[in-house]
């Protein structure tokens, strides 16, 4: 009996390996068929990028001939942070999820879009949802959800392209990244020799009263967004936005940029019900290359109407900025990827929700952040980066008391797919 069992057990075996090896044999093939059919569309690397193109310069896998492609990026990190020596140990997150969907609807009509899921599927949102009509590369139209051009990491937020695994402060506590409205405008480029100059000019629904009616306890243009935003606007009053940039091809790129308007709901049912209450965020950026070294930079100037009833806690006027520098160190071939580069990085940052004084007794508002961040980032290719920071941060509350200080390591990774 139990050489009858052995002998019908090798049998099965056999027949197993055999139509394992057969699938295989045609699965293969079956799968390279199908691999050929899908190209991938490189990103622009080099010193030619504008900013402006950033939503358009990523790399994107089209099946065959047809007119849409698909793509995306991953990013996840580790923490461990301590405030005064107090810490909550160490946590890990898969921040973002992002996919793109990109189509040529027509000859000269493109539509793109951007869904990102962050923390899982705690946060799920339509960053961009848009349709370009080009006319030619000085005027083209936009409509949908656009990503306003207020500064350059909002328009330039895709986490491979950084090497830091925090957005810079300026960029996410005062200008409200990513900040994606639904708006309709223009754009465009005109070029000269080594030279770009390039322009976008919007109207949007605009930034909301949660500006000050939030639980942070500040001026807080972050707390403005709503998804009510999306499909209304709460005062009938669109915000304008707009950059204009210029870029040369040996020295960088610089640009200026603004977003402004009436945030309070001070129209209900077609009546004024109060005052308009305005707010402006005017910002300048810039990027060079100085040898190796590519440095970065973003700064920014915010104004707030406040009502006086609101108290000193609520700042009319706020300020920040940051410049980092990524230095390669090596580029080689490592562990059998080729052209992995090295870099060393350092930014640097400040932001203020509070500029001025306090009328009662003329001393300085504090609310003040200064943060420091050195770090080191691998690339293994341009698309990918392994990256980890080390960021000290400086605090000063409204009242100026005794700094608290926080610390922490981030070690983690970002890739396109």
């Amino acid at each position: 009996m139990r050489k009858l069992f052995t002998a019908c057990r090798a049998r099965v075996i056999k027949r197993g390996l055999t139509l394992t090896g057969m699938l295989v044999m045609v699965g293969l093939p079956a799968f390279a068929q199908i691999d050929s059919l899908f190209t991938r569309s490189p990103r622009d690397t080099t010193q030619n990028a504008v900013v402006q193109d950033a939503i358009y310069n990523r790399p994107f896998i089209t099946l065959g001939k047809t007119s849409t492609a698909v793509g995306g990026y991953v990013e996840g990190n580790t923490n461990y942070f301590s405030t005064d020596g107090v810490s909550e140990g160490f946590s890990m997150e898969l921040r973002r999820f992002n996919i793109f969907l990109y189509s040529t609807i027509a000859r000269r009509i493109k539509f793109l879009s951007e869904l990102e899921f962050e923390h899982g599927t705690e946060e799920i949102s339509l960053e961009t949802a848009l349709v370009d009509f080009e006319v030619n590369p000085a005027f083209n139209l936009r409509a949908g959800i656009i990503v306003a051009p207020i500064g350059a990491f909002n328009q330039r937020h895709d986490s491979p392209l950084w090497e830091f695994i925090e957005r810079p402060l300026v960029a996410t506590q005062l200008i409200p990244s990513t900040l994606s409205e639904v708006g309709f405008g223009v754009h465009g480029k005109v070029y000269g020799r080594n030279k770009v100059f390039t322009y976008d000019v919007y109207l949007v629904n605009g930034l909301r009263d949660d500006v000050i009616l939030s639980a942070e306890g500040r001026t807080f243009l972050s707390a403005g967004k709503n998804p009510r935003m999306f499909g209304e606007d709460n005062n009938g009053a669109p915000m304008l936005t707009g950059k204009v940039a210029f870029r040369h091809r040996e020295v960088g790129e610089i640009g200026l940029s603004y977003y402004g308007g009436a945030y309070n709901t001070f129209r209900r049912d077609g009546a004024v019900v109060s005052a308009k209450t305005r707010l402006g965020i005017y910002a300048l950026d810039f990027n060079t290359q100085i040898r190796k070294a590519v440095i970065n930079g973003e700064f920014a100037f915010v104004t707030v109407d406040v009502p006086v009833t609101a108290g000193p806690a609520f700042g009319t006027r706020q300020q920040g900025g940051y410049v980092e520098v990524v230095y390669p160190v090596l580029s080689r071939t490592m562990l059998s990827y080729e052209e992995t580069v090295l870099n060393l990085n350092l930014r640097v940052e400040s932001i203020d929700y509070n500029v001025g004084t306090f009328a009662e007794t003329g001393l300085p508002v504090g609310d003040e952040i200064r943060a420091i961040v050195p770090g080191v980032s691998l690339r293994p290719s341009a698309n990918t980066v392994l990256r980890a920071n080390y960021r000290y941060h400086w605090t000063k509350d409204l009242l100026r008391n005794p700094t608290v200080r926080t610390a922490g390591l981030q070690v983690g990774f970002a890739s396109y797919f």
